[in-house]
């Protein structure tokens, strides 16, 4: 990355007015580590429907589709939950940077856990390593970024975006190395790939930690010595008796594969609901601070909306493109999974031009609320895009998949729009005694979105394409207006944050 130097705290000297300003050396070292983590896991969701719902002819597992797809989104959604905890065990016990650290062992050992050969088992033990270790990973890799940057750095922006940059590296290799050893190959040595990939990132994350200086090596809220046995004993206490809970309902018949993802859906609503009361009520939260934080309310609803939809690519937009896009272009075939690198190969081309985009622009940029107002409406368009495309064609008659291709290059521009500035608006807007905690907050959008969406991916068929793209597309596009004629009051309650 060029002009990627200075010192870890981003306190460095002024360059040139001509110049484009260096961003804090610690950013090679985090955007190196997101890229190796995202491989793991986008090579992983590339083919984990597949591998659920494909028949045990073809190596899967015979999951039905609907339940396989439902799995996959409750999956990512747990994912995304569990940064509450990895957020609030940096905050209080581990800080950043060892949290980061933690996360990136257990991940590696969750995909090395799929890659063994003993069906649901390896699935279900590979799937709970990997909701604890991103858990721990996701959230404060992107609060350590944060660090770097002093709360008015006009650098915060393009930083993030090209730390997004990173992310989608990853994600653009992970489904061509992995989709493909999956599908054409072996699905073990898919997941297998995926391990390794997480491996090399975590050689990379040590070797390169030096360059992060003291920047969350310590929690910014540690708890207390004296009160860490007891807060460890209630944790255990609680942990021991939901165990305890459903392993007594899963013996009695009544937790079956629906019901658990029932449970997720609602407890992804209910979760950042509860946070939010929690974070404004506390008393280390200040009167500038609670405001900030009823301002990001919106913000954070128009993301849950966003990820419901976006976070469909590996659900809904994967089966759509198994059976009713053409897996040939120019005489070349390929595997289903390969449409899954699309959206990262739009990254990559306009993440630049974005970024480029918000550093000239300066203080002339649109609001943050704004810029998310833009992402739904392009969310929306996507599938807008997506019901032409069930209009040209269905199982018998597959379309170009050219169609899928532009369904992920309109979603992408609307990701750009929303995902990287709300990373950064959330590390402006969090309170200080939060900072680690609110990032995982922004994350249970995420979470909200999938697990909102696996209710509403049960509604998709191949006779329903038509009307579920087009209401899903309206509902965004609608959503993105009202939050534009609200910016101004919402800019109003962000003190000074844009």
């Amino acid at each position: 990355m060029n002009g990627v130097n200075g010192d870890a705290t981003g306190t460095g000297p002024a360059t040139p007015e001509s110049a484009v300003p260096a961003q804090p050396r610690g950013l090679s070292t985090l955007f190196f580590t997101e890229m190796w983590e995202r491989f793991s896991y986008y090579g992983m969701r590339a083919i984990l429907a597949y591998y659920l719902y494909y028949p045990p002819g073809e190596g899967g597992l015979g999951v039905p589709q609907g339940e396989a797809l439902s799995l996959v989104a409750v999956y990512g959604s747990a994912v995304y939950m569990s940064g509450v905890a990895g957020g609030w065990l940096a905050d209080r016990v581990l800080g950043g940077q060892r949290a980061v650290l933690c996360g990136g062992v257990l991940i590696m050992f969750g995909h090395i856990s799929l890659a063994l050969p003993i069906g649901l088992a390896g699935v279900y033990l590979g799937l709970v390593l990997l909701v604890l270790g991103t858990g721990l990973l996701k959230p404060n890799v992107s609060a350590v970024l944060g660090t770097l940057y002093h709360e008015h750095d006009t650098r915060r922006d393009a930083g993030f975006s090209i730390f997004y940059m990173g992310i989608n590296l990853g994600a653009l290799f992970a489904p061509l190395v992995c989709g493909y050893l999956g599908q054409e190959v072996n699905w073990h040595l898919g997941f297998g790939a995926a391990a390794v990939g997480m491996a090399l990132g975590l050689v990379q994350y040590v070797a390169g930690r030096r360059r992060l200086g003291g920047a969350a090596t310590v929690p910014p809220n540690p708890l207390p010595a004296e009160h860490r046995g007891r807060v460890v004993g209630r944790a255990g206490l609680v942990v021991a008796a939901a165990v305890v809970l459903l392993l007594g309902l899963w013996l009695l018949g009544w937790l079956t594969a629906a019901r658990v993802v029932d449970l997720i859906s609602a407890l992804s609503v209910v979760l950042p609901v509860i946070y939010f009361v929690v974070m404004s009520r506390s008393r280390q939260t200040t009167a500038v601070e609670r405001q900030r934080l009823h301002a990001y309310i919106p913000l954070f609803a128009a993301a849950v909306l966003f990820w419901m939809l976006f976070e469909q690519q590996a659900t809904v937009l994967a089966a759509y493109a198994d059976t009713r896009v053409r897996l040939e272009l120019f005489g070349f075939a390929f595997p289903a999974s390969w449409f899954q690198s699309v959206n990262p190969v739009a990254i990559l081309v306009l993440a630049p031009l974005f970024a480029t985009l918000w550093l000239r622009l300066g203080e002339r940029q649109p609001r943050t609320p704004r810029k998310f107002a833009g992402g739904l409406v392009g969310i929306g368009l996507s599938y807008v895009v997506a019901m032409a495309a069930s209009r040209a064609g269905g199982p018998e008659d597959p379309v170009s998949p050219l169609w899928l291709v532009a369904v992920f290059a309109v979603m992408t521009c609307g990701e750009l729009l929303l995902s990287p500035v709300g990373l950064s608006v959330t590390t402006k807007l969090a309170p200080k005694a939060f900072a680690a905690q609110t990032m995982g907050l922004f994350f249970l959008s995420n979470a909200a979105g999938l697990g909102i969406g696996a209710q509403v991916v049960k509604f998709y068929t191949d006779q329903t394409a038509v009307a579920y793209f087009s209401v899903l597309g309206v509902l965004a596009i609608g959503a993105g207006v009202l939050l534009a004629v609200s910016a101004p009051l919402i800019t109003r309650s962000m003190h000074g944050v844009t």
